[in-house]
């Protein structure tokens, strides 16, 4: 028998209702914070970053594929990994569908790894993506987007993400950090953490390319597909740690 609190339909449609109106408080606040998001000053671009593609060498103005916007997800995928990350894998699980759909709006879209093209074609295969995921090995790409990270700047212990230092030492600590997550991958935890995950966003004009925005941490659970999901769901994300694995490897529990 259930432990939760149960009702009569009648009861059930009041609490609902009252609910509704936070809900579209929410939606309300989420359409303000997005006109914000697109009145932030745009940085000009000047160094010349370089891509590995399926389609050879490309600049950064290349991977807008003739679009005047570009989306990229940082995906944490290192030299060092065998598989990318399998929370970034459980993102990705959704980029396929909605590809075409941003293609069709003027919006390119690119994920981007610092694992070399062959890793990362490979990876792709496995899972069955189709998505376009660049390799930025030997650029300062990554590096500049504070998504990867050197093993001095590791042995430091502070390191500069989501617009702020970070103290990664006590991660590393023995019995401490991703253990699972990082065996997933093939590596050990100090090199799993050295990338990390987040989103950005540019913009061509002119022959210009402008940096417009950028989100790191939970900045990018809303583009995580299954969360939305699990938050409508009776127990919600009903979670104590990380649970998820890559789509493949379910059966290995």
């Amino acid at each position: 028998m259930t432990t939760h609190s149960t009702a009569t339909r009648e009861e059930w449609l009041t609490a609902r209702r009252a609910l509704l109106d936070a809900e579209k408080e929410l939606t309300h606040r989420s359409d303000e914070v997005a006109r914000l998001r697109q009145e932030l000053p745009w940085v000009r671009i000047d160094k010349d970053y370089r891509f590995e593609t399926d389609d050879g060498d490309a600049s950064l103005a290349d991977l807008f594929r003739g679009r005047s916007q570009l989306l990229i997800y940082h995906f944490m995928f290192g030299p060092e990994y065998t598989a990318g990350c399998p929370s970034c894998s459980a993102i990705a699980d959704g980029f396929n569908g909605s590809v075409v759909h941003l293609e069709n709006h003027d919006v390119a879209f690119t994920a981007v790894s610092l694992a070399p093209i062959a890793a990362v074609q490979a990876y792709k295969r496995r899972m069955g993506w189709t998505f376009p995921w660049a390799s930025s090995l030997g650029s300062d790409f990554n590096y500049d987007f504070h998504v990867s990270f050197t093993e001095e700047q590791q042995r430091h212990g502070v390191i500069e993400y989501n617009f702020a230092l970070r103290d990664i030492g006590a991660a590393l600590e023995p019995g401490k950090g991703p253990v699972e997550h990082a065996a997933m991958t093939g590596t050990d935890v100090a090199t799993y953490m050295r990338q990390m995950p987040g989103v950005s966003a540019f913009a061509l004009e002119d022959g210009v390319v402008y940096h417009t925005y950028s989100a790191y941490a939970r900045g990018v659970d809303a583009i995580w597909g299954m969360y939305p999901w699990l938050d409508r769901a009776p127990k919600g994300r009903n979670e104590t740690g990380p649970w998820w694995r890559h789509h493949d490897r379910y059966d290995e529990r």
